[in-house]
C-alpha cells in the first residue's frame, strides 16, 4: 500500500479472498486496485503485474553469488468501469471518490510453479504489483504478496516403498583396534506429512570397549546454487534418544517413533533452491566420530496424500510403552524402597551441543513405602485391663500356665 503522496491519498492492492492462506497451481488470483486522490489527477494507464521469482544471494569469500529464476510473469492493463477516457486513453481522477481497478489472472498449471520459500540465502516470492502512470509525474507502484504451495503427493509407489541400510565403524584407541560399532535400520516408507510418526526398526551392536548411545533425528538440508557455487545448510528439527549400549552388548528398536514437526514441504523442482529432509540414525561414540546412517525423506503437502495412521502409531507406541512398563514391574509382595529421591549419576558427556548429558537413573516403581517401625515400651502389668490384655498382647512375652502337680493316691498296705 502507498500512503499519502503528492496528489494521491491511497494506492493499494486488495485480493477478493484476503483470508486465503495459499494458492495452488491453476488457481485464479482475483482482486482490485483501490485509488484515492487529493487533487485532480490524470492517469495515463494502470498496469497489473503478477510476479513469481526465486532468488539466491550470498557471498563466498570475495565473490558475490547471485542467481534468479522466474516462474510467473503476467502483465495486464486494467481500466475503470463506466469512466470516460480521453483520446489518448487517460482518465481524470477527482478527489472525494474511491476508484477501483479490477484484475484477475490464472496461475500456471501443476509442475510449473515452486512453493513459496524464505531462507537465509534465498527465497521464492509471489506478488501482485500495480503501477500507475501519471502525466508529467513519476509512476507510483505498490505490491501485495501471496503464498503458493505446490501440491506434493507422498502416496506414490516410490514414496510408499520401505527404505533402510546398514553401516559399521571400526574404533581404534591409540592406533590399536578397539572393536567396532554397527547399526542396521529400516523404515516402512519415505514419504510423510507433518504430524505423522516415523516408526524405526533398528539394531545396534557394540564390540568396542566404550559405552555408546544410539540416537535418531530429522534434519533439513537447504541447498543454494548460484554462479556455479553451492552453499549447504543443515538444521536439526527433532530427535529421540535410545538406551546406552555397553561393551559387548546390543540393543534393538522395535517401532521407536519420532514425529514429523510442523515444517514446509520438500522443494525439489527449483533449479537454484532445494529443501531436502532426512532421517539420521547415528551412534554417539565417546572419543570418536559418530556413526551415521542417513535415510532420505520426502515431506509432502498436508491434507494431500496424508494418512491417518499417526493416531494408530501413537496408540501402538503407548501400548508398547505400557507393556514394557508392566514387564518391569516387581511382584506385589514386599514393598520397595525405590520411591525415595535419587540423585542423577553422570555417565558420559554428550557432544551434540544442543542435547543434555546422559544420565543413569534407577526406575521408580509406584509402591507405597513400608510402615514406620517403632519400639513399644512395656507398661506394668497392673496398669492394663483385661480387655487391653486381650486386644494388645505383648508379643515379646510368652505366658505359660503354671505347672500342675500330679496327685497320686497313697499306697495301701496289704493286710
Amino acid at each position: 500500500m502507498v500512503g499519502m503522496t503528492k496528489g494521491v491519498k491511497t494506492l493499494d492492492v486488495v485480493f477478493n479472498e484476503p483470508n486465503k492462506t495459499f494458492y495452488c497451481s491453476g488457481d485464479k488470483v482475483v482482486g482490485k486496485i483501490i485509488v484515492e486522490v487529493t487533487q485532480a489527477t490524470r492517469v495515463v494507464s494502470m498496469r497489473v503485474l503478477g510476479v513469481g521469482c526465486a532468488r539466491v544471494r550470498y557471498s563466498k569469500g570475495k565473490q558475490r553469488c547471485r542467481q534468479e529464476t522466474t516462474y510467473l510473469n503476467y502483465e495486464q492493463v486494467v481500466f475503470l468501469d463506466d469512466q470516460p477516457i480521453d483520446n489518448d486513453g487517460a482518465v481524470i481522477l477527482r478527489p472525494g471518490n474511491k476508484y477501483e481497478y479490477r484484475f484477475g489472472f490464472e496461475l500456471p498449471q501443476e509442475g510449473q510453479l515452486v512453493s513459496s520459500y524464505k531462507g537465509k540465502f534465498g527465497s521464492v516470492q509471489y506478488y501482485v504489483k500495480a503501477s500507475m502512470e501519471r502525466t508529467d509525474q513519476p509512476a507510483l507502484e505498490c505490491k501485495r504478496s501471496f503464498e503458493v504451495e505446490e501440491p506434493l503427493d507422498v502416496c506414490t509407489p516410490d514414496l510408499l516403498s520401505p527404505t533402510g541400510g546398514t553401516k559399521e565403524k571400526k574404533v581404534t584407541c591409540m592406533f590399536i583396534p578397539d572393536g567396532q560399532v554397527s547399526v542396521s535400520a529400516k523404515i516402512d516408507r519415505r514419504g510423510f506429512c507433518e504430524g505423522e510418526d516415523i516408526c524405526i526398526n533398528a539394531k545396534f551392536e557394540n564390540t568396542c570397549s566404550r559405552i555408546v548411545v544410539p540416537k535418531a533425528a530429522i534434519y533439513a538440508k537447504h541447498i543454494y546454487q548460484a554462479d556455479g557455487q553451492t552453499k549447504v545448510i543443515h538444521k536439526k528439527l527433532s530427535s529421540v534418544r535410545g538406551n546406552h549400549v555397553i561393551s559387548g552388548m546390543c540393543d534393538a528398536w522395535q517401532g521407536k517413533s519420532i514425529r514429523v514437526p510442523k515444517i514446509k514441504p520438500s522443494i525439489l523442482g527449483c533449479n537454484i533452491i532445494h529443501v531436502e529432509y532426512a532421517l539420521m540414525i547415528y551412534v554417539h561414540i565417546p572419543g570418536s566420530e559418530k556413526l551415521i546412517l542417513e535415510l532420505p525423506l520426502v515431506i509432502g503437502t498436508a491434507g494431500l496424500g496424508s494418512r491417518t495412521n499417526s493416531m494408530s502409531s501413537q496408540e501402538g507406541s503407548v501400548s508398547n510403552a505400557s507393556q514394557s512398563w508392566v514387564s518391569l514391574r516387581m511382584p506385589s509382595g514386599p514393598p520397595s524402597y525405590c520411591d525415595l529421591d535419587q540423585p542423577l549419576t553422570p555417565l558420559l558427556d554428550d557432544f551434540d551441543g544442543d542435547e543434555s548429558p546422559l544420565f543413569i537413573t534407577t526406575p521408580a516403581f509406584p509402591f507405597q513405602p513400608p510402615p514406620v517401625h517403632t519400639e513399644l515400651t512395656s507398661a506394668p502389668e497392673t496398669q492394663l485391663s483385661s480387655a487391653q490384655r486381650l486386644s494388645c498382647p505383648a508379643p515379646w512375652r510368652l505366658s505359660c500356665p503354671a505347672p500342675q502337680r500330679l496327685s497320686c493316691p497313697a499306697p495301701q498296705r496289704l493286710s
